[in-house]
């Protein structure tokens, strides 16, 4: 990959294009040229504030709500403000939809394994909606703990998990806040801090119920800087042997400064409002048609212009791992294809080079694009994934029984 070639980061599962990293001249600011840019930027906000209150409420509320899965939804109350009962019957039937979901057949894997689905209260109690796949064996060897990506849901990791159970891995998956079967406004996050609690609690009642079992987070593209930022506090690192992240958003920047500038106040004043003027024509997240088709045709994954907040939080969570990076010593393995253009690979090299962790590890696939686990190669990622599990989990046996030896 070449150091300079300009990278486009999108929403992810919606594959709409929503930022794209320039290589931009720096030169040294003047105090002309600074108050020039404040006045510029105070008048841009301005015309943008008065342009959304010249538009009638129907109009941009029916627009923010279009595209809640394929369902439109113009209901709203008599203030203008959006109707609680309009997003709960949405959580209902999206709930339905992920009751309806295949969670898939072991018996490809050669192992059976026990499927269930359950609703977990989150810190605000808010209901999130969770799976489980578990060897019918009931020996486990660790449990992997998934949390998907933007705008998709933990039902399309059916595979992935029956691939595990045939390792007698045992496999939790959480959908987020406004994702799959949870609470919350399709495509809506109001906060990633949220999802990192709510990712904390699920991650504490499994270790509850599997209490000695070592344990694994999981996370795709956004999920994964979830993940890495639930396992950045010491108390939740020492509950976890390792974090695989693939494809991660570790480096997410905006277009433009104004963006930036502004949209901390658009998603204070309008946070939930579809951003259109950021959407452009998708890219591929996957060389393989099917899986495409299969994704863009799901009625969980949330194919709308990202939510004003959304966006806001991708960009304030990327900016504190940014920060963070240098100091992060939890165990990690990272995955990248060199050709994903939804999130940047060399930020998953810098998280490589940089990070204090004693055991890190990368992967990065020549080609491959955003979607590793539904690529074509995808059974040598898994596998990859499998044996990286297996040696870690070998390298803490070997790490207690060093710290044993030398307490004796």
């Amino acid at each position: 990959m070449e150091q300079g070639a300009p990278v486009e980061l999108t929403s992810g599962a919606s594959g709409r294009i929503i930022l794209v990293i320039r290589k931009i001249r720096r030169s040294a600011p003047t105090p002309d040229s600074l108050l020039r840019a404040l006045i510029f930027l105070h008048s841009i906000t301005l015309w943008f504030l008065l342009l959304i209150r010249s538009r009638s409420p129907l109009s941009w509320k029916a627009t923010a709500t279009s595209a809640v899965s394929q369902v439109p939804l113009r209901l709203r109350n008599g203030g203008g403000r959006w109707s609680a009962s309009v997003e709960d019957e949405d959580v209902r039937r999206r709930r339905a939809l992920a009751e309806e979901t295949k969670m898939g057949s072991s018996s490809e894997e050669g192992v059976a394994c026990r499927c269930e689905t359950f609703v977990f209260e989150g810190p605000r109690r808010n209901s999130l909606f969770c799976r489980s796949w578990l060897p019918s064996s009931g020996d486990l060897r660790g449990v992997v703990v998934i949390l998907h990506g933007l705008n998709e849901h933990s039902g399309r990791y059916s595979r992935f998990a029956t691939q595990l159970n045939a390792c007698d891995f045992g496999v939790y998956a959480m959908d987020w806040i406004g994702h799959g079967g949870s609470d919350g406004l399709h495509g809506y996050v109001p906060s990633l801090d949220y999802v990192v609690e709510d990712t904390v609690k699920f991650l504490k009642k499994i270790k509850h119920e599997h209490e000695g079992v070592p344990c694994l987070l999981f996370g795709h593209s956004t999920g994964g800087a979830i993940v890495l930022k639930a396992a950045c506090f010491p108390h939740i690192e020492t509950m976890v042997e390792g974090v695989i992240m693939t494809s991660p958003a570790l480096r997410v920047t905006p277009s433009h400064p104004i963006v930036g500038a502004v949209a901390p106040l658009i998603s204070l004043v309008l946070p939930k409002l579809q951003f259109k003027g950021a959407s452009k024509p998708g890219i591929a997240v996957s060389r393989d048609p099917a899986a495409l088709s299969a994704k863009y045709s799901d009625p969980l994954v949330y194919t709308g212009p990202i939510r004003v907040r959304t966006g806001h939080e991708i960009l304030r969570l990327s900016s504190y791992l940014l920060k963070k990076m240098k100091s992060i010593t939890v165990p990690f393995l990272v995955m990248h294809g060199t050709a994903d253009r939804v999130t940047d690979p060399l930020a998953s090299m810098d998280l490589y080079n940089v990070a204090a962790s004693k055991r890190k590890d990368i992967r990065l696939y020549e080609g491959l694009l955003h979607d590793l686990l539904f690529e074509p190669e995808r059974d040598e990622v898994v596998a990859d994934i499998i044996n990286w599990i297996k040696r870690r989990l070998e390298q803490k046996s070997d790490e207690v029984n060093e710290s044993m030896e030398k307490a004796i």
